[in-house]
Parts: C-alpha cells; sequence; structure tokens
C-alpha cells in the first residue's frame, strides 16, 4: 500500500504534496514499481498536527481520487480519514477502502457508514486522537489489551453485519518506542481475532528515533522491520517506498520455498 499525502505537513516531508500534478506522477510510479493500493489522505495525524476542516480535507482529497480512479481505473484506492462524509464522498468520487486510523472513535457515524456502504475497512489502534494520543501509554500486556480492542470493535462491526475487516496495530499512535517494539514481537497474537494485519511502520519514529537518525534516513529499518512483519504474518504493507518494499516481499516469499 503506497501513502499518498495531500497534506502540507506529514512527518515525512517527501511525501507530502498539495499538486494534484505531483501526486499523479507519485501514484504512477507507485503502482509502475508495484503497489497493490494507494492511501490517500488529507488529514495529517502524526503527534501535534494541526486540526483540519472537514471542508479543507474534502478539498484536498475528492478532486484528486476522482482525477486518480481515471487516470487509473485498476487501482485500488483507500481514503485515509476518520469522518464518516469525508469516507463517503471519497467513495462516491472512485475510492473503494476506508481507512480509519481511529477505530470509528473520532466519529459515531463511521461504524454505521463502513457497513451501509459494504466495503473493506481498515481499523486501527489508538487512544485519544492524534492530538493527545500519546497522553495515555500505560498498558499492563500492550499485546493483550490490543487483541482485546480488536475483538471489541470487530464484534461492534459483526453486529452491524460487516465483516470485511483489516487491522491495524497502530505502530506510533498511543505507544512509546518499547512498547511499539513489544507489540510487533508479538504480533502473532493478533491473528487470534481473525482478520488479516496490515502494518504501518514506514520512516517512523519508532526507527528513526531508536537509531537516532530521521525519517530521511530511515528507509533501511523500514525494510528491516518490514520484513520481521512479514515473517510474523503481516498481509499488506504501507509505506512511502513501493519499490523497496516489493523487493521485501519478494525475498521473504522466496524463503518460503
Amino acid at each position: 500500500m503506497g501513502i499518498l499525502n495531500a497534506t502540507p505537513d506529514s512527518f515525512y516531508e517527501n511525501s507530502r504534496t498539495t499538486s494534484e500534478g505531483k501526486l499523479l506522477t507519485k501514484a504512477e510510479k507507485m503502482l509502475y514499481e508495484g503497489a497493490t493500493f494507494l492511501d490517500i489522505g488529507g488529514f495529517s495525524t502524526r503527534p501535534n498536527a494541526a486540526a483540519v476542516a472537514e471542508e479543507e480535507e474534502l478539498k484536498r482529497v475528492v478532486p484528486f481520487i476522482e482525477k486518480l480512479s481515471d487516470a487509473f481505473p485498476e487501482a485500488y484506492i483507500s481514503i485515509d480519514t476518520f469522518r464518516a462524509k469525508v469516507a463517503q464522498e471519497a467513495i462516491g468520487a472512485g475510492a473503494s477502502i476506508i481507512n480509519d486510523v481511529s477505530g470509528g472513535q473520532a466519529d459515531t457515524a463511521m461504524f454505521e457508514t463502513v457497513a451501509r456502504l459494504k466495503l473493506p475497512y481498515i481499523l486501527m489502534h489508538i487512544r485519544g486522537t492524534p492530538t493527545n494520543m500519546m497522553v495515555d501509554t500505560h498498558y499492563k500486556n500492550i499485546v493483550t489489551e490490543v487483541v482485546k480492542y480488536f475483538a471489541e470493535k470487530t464484534n461492534q462491526l459483526k453486529k452491524l453485519g460487516h465483516t470485511d475487516i483489516i487491522i491495524d496495530p497502530g505502530f506510533g499512535f498511543s505507544k512509546n518506542i518499547a512498547q511499539n517494539y513489544e507489540l510487533l514481537n508479538g504480533l502473532r497474537h493478533l491473528h487470534k481475532v481473525g482478520f488479516p494485519v496490515l502494518i504501518g511502520v514506514s520512516r517512523k519514529s519508532m526507527i528513526y528515533k531508536l537509531l537516532k537518525t530521521t525519517p530521511e534516513m530511515a528507509l533501511n529499518g523500514t525494510n528491516i522491520l518490514n520484513f520481521a512483519s512479514l515473517e510474523r504474518g503481516a498481509k499488506i504493507l504501507r509505506v512511502h517506498d513501493v519499490k523497496e518494499a516489493k523487493e521485501t516481499i519478494e525475498l521473504f516469499s522466496a524463503l518460503q520455498h
């Protein structure tokens, strides 16, 4: 899954752009390099990012999704939003997957919207919002508590008749560096929930802060953690660098024969 940020303030500078032309060029490159999905977001979820009004988020993503859908009708487009209205309008513009970092907590209409649309829904683990998510990072057992969270949330969706779900542990969201690695190490336990797991560690602080470097220098660490995630059963890698992720998947697959 290639990351397309229609934002001026995402944490990785090279991923930011508000130019539709540049976004289309980047999307074409990602598809050429082997991306299965393109994930478009108009609201940065990095810690302490400025809030974006709903209308501004819509202006950032909907026209681009329309153009992307016209240019690459074969592409699977994911809308990265926690707002039900943005999800609804993005789907109308050509997206076919909803990626919600709030796990349905930021907008009470999200689960009902997802169930009505009957499209794949990426459910992420977080406490609070991106603005205050690092306030509560206390866990007795992070793996057990994240599994419990997903069991409860997916049961809510099942009661609404929706089972097309992908779960995302939410690395970097409401977790300190040590907790991120504890959760990654215990990733296999998330399979108990019964849904495919998406991993998003690309160039994140759990890599560059540990290595005392920057997001720009975190590609090697990203590849290593992506490989470790595949070993632990991850099915989708959400990345800034598609070519390198595709190579990681190919090398991992070669070792399975």
